[in-house]
């Protein structure tokens, strides 16, 4: 468009230029014609990939019921079984479970726990030994009892005496073997503190087969050569049913008398049972 208005001009001035003017001015007008720079566009850079998280499928857990605090037994595994007769064990002592591999008498055996023998002595009963009266008979009923049984041992407050017995109270299948012994008349109530938690049971079970006359507690043979009613004949004091012992005066004592562990009610006036357990003259 420069260009054109430019060669017009000329033509109205009338001037008649030469080529070489001519080229001169197209030159310039050339170069006074703005050049366009071509800048790149800058390239773009792809924007990155926008990658859609999964929608979560939202998984329900079901709210635990709230349920009672489990009370942590510390005893062992060993149960006892459901029995009226072991309700004085103490729950809560430790227990074990054992072999019984000997009968010493009517109230010790030996047993194996876990390999290793240990004699055991039962906890609150004294059964005959040696040469007093019953002392086979109570050791045979020990032996019907436990010897060769699998049996649960439960410790009270001393884990032995002494002697390093082994202090326990026994069990065999449902049998508690301390109590089963007083029971029949084999063994005595005896009390030996601290381990006193079947006391009570062990007296009451006392004063039962003594009541019925059973065993330790029976009428003994005579031992005199005249018979037993001519023995009984005559002054004969009534807290010693089981033997001939007359009432004071005099005063006597047990070494002045030929019987042992004989059966004794009150009152008892010569004395002789002295530990209040029904029998007199024990030692």
């Amino acid at each position: 468009m420069k260009r054109f208005l430019l060669l017009a001009w000329l033509a109205l001035t009338a001037c008649s230029p030469s080529v070489e003017a001519i080229q001169t001015a197209i030159a310039q007008t050339e170069s006074a014609r703005p050049t366009a720079t071509i800048s790149p566009s800058p390239s773009s850079t792809p924007s990155p990939a926008v990658t859609l998280a999964p929608s979560l499928t939202p998984t329900l857990i079901p709210t635990p019921t709230p349920s009672e605090t489990p009370t942590i037994t510390l005893t062992p595994s060993v149960t006892l079984p459901s029995n009226l007769a072991l309700a004085c064990i103490p729950r809560e002592g430790p227990r074990e479970v054992a072999t019984v591999v000997s009968i010493v008498d009517g109230d010790t055996i030996k047993v194996v726990i876990e390999g290793k023998l240990s004699s055991l002595r039962y906890i609150g009963i004294d059964a005959p030994e040696g040469g007093e009266r019953l002392a086979v008979e109570s050791s045979r009923a020990n032996s019907a009892l436990v010897m060769g049984q699998t049996v649960t041992l439960i410790s009270d407050v001393s884990e032995a005496d002494r002697y390093g017995r082994l202090l326990r109270y026994v069990v065999a299948g449902d049998t508690f073997v301390n109590l089963e012994l007083v029971r029949k008349g084999f063994a005595s109530a005896y009390d030996y503190p601290p381990d006193t938690a079947c006391s009570s049971a062990l007296s009451a079970a006392q004063e039962a087969v003594v009541a019925a006359g059973l065993g330790l507690w029976a009428l003994p043979a005579p031992t005199a050569t005249r018979p037993a009613a001519t023995l009984r004949a005559g002054n004969c004091d009534p807290s010693y049913p089981g033997v001939c012992i007359p009432p004071p005066p005099p005063d006597l004592d047990c070494k002045d008398i030929r019987f042992k562990r004989f059966r004794v009610l009150p009152p008892d006036p010569h004395r002789f049972d002295a530990d209040h357990d029904g029998i007199g003259c024990e030692s």
